[in-house]
Formats: C-alpha cells, structure tokens, sequence
C-alpha cells in the first residue's frame, strides 16, 4: 500500500472579510445605544421622580430629566461611543449643547404633544408618550451627533 503525502486536499475558500464600513457603523449605533440607553435611564428616573413622587408640571419635569440626561450622555459620546474621533474642542462642545438643546426640544414638543394634546396624563400613558418622544429625538441625535459633532478624524479613517 502507499501513501501519496504530496496530494493536497481542497480546502474551503475563505470567508469573506466583513465589509469595514458596515462593521463600524454598526459598532458605532451599539456604542450609542449603550450611552443613550444610560441617557434613557436617567431620563425616565429625573422624569417620574419629578412628575409623579414630586407632583411637578409635567412639562418642567421632562425639559429637566432630558437636560439632565443631556449632560450626563456628553460624557459617554465624547468618551465611549466617540472616543476615536476628533479631539475635544470648545467647536464640539458647542456643537454637541446646541444639538441637544434641539433634541430637547423635540423631545419635549413631541411630549406635549400626547401629554396635553391627547391628554395622556396616567402614569402609564405619561411614560409612554415619553418613551416615544425619546425614540423619534434619539433618530435626530445619532445623525447630527456622527455628521457634525463627534466627526470622523480623516487621519483616523485611513
């Protein structure tokens, strides 16, 4: 009997290698889920401490949890989600509060919206409409946020 040790089995062609830029944006929207999911958190505790445990105007209650929520995200785009881009300026900062001002904005005219104008006053429905607001506001976010704020470094990108 003999053994041929100079025959080669075929092997499987490699796996394709995931597309670069598909693979970053997705990391990218799980990097921001995970800093906006914190920002909801806080959001959603500011909002019900302060409309439902302190009796609060609905209105106040949600600008203040959203600013709050607000601030406490800067830290996690500029230092999680964002931290491989651009460095920090006063142009970003700038940027990032003028951005979420109009993010509060929605948020808190989509709010109003169903709070008052649809009179969802329950605690369920209040979240609700919260939560819905939150949503639609967080689309305008992430957009603005990855064009025009935290930026891509071109020396970065190459």
């Amino acid at each position: 009997m003999t053994v041929n040790l100079t025959e080669t089995r075929p092997t499987a062609a490699p796996a394709p290698a995931p597309a670069r830029p598909v693979t970053r944006v997705v990391l990218e929207v799980v990097k921001f889920g995970v800093v906006g999911g914190s920002g909801v958190l806080v959001n959603f505790l500011v909002f019900n401490l302060l409309l439902h445990g302190l009796s609060w105007p609905a209105m106040t209650a949600t600008v203040l949890a959203s600013c709050i929520a607000m601030a406490t995200n800067y830290l996690g785009f500029r230092y999680f989600a964002y931290r491989d881009r651009a460095s920090r300026s006063r142009r970003q900062i700038v940027l990032f509060f003028v951005f979420s001002g109009l993010g509060v904005v929605l948020e808190s005219g989509l709010f109003w919206v169903g709070y008052q104008g649809l009179a969802l006053h329950s605690a369920f429905e209040s979240n609700a409409v919260k939560a819905l607001s939150i949503v639609l506001a967080s689309a305008f976010r992430f957009l603005v946020y990855r064009t025009w704020v935290f930026q891509q470094d071109a020396r970065r990108a190459a």
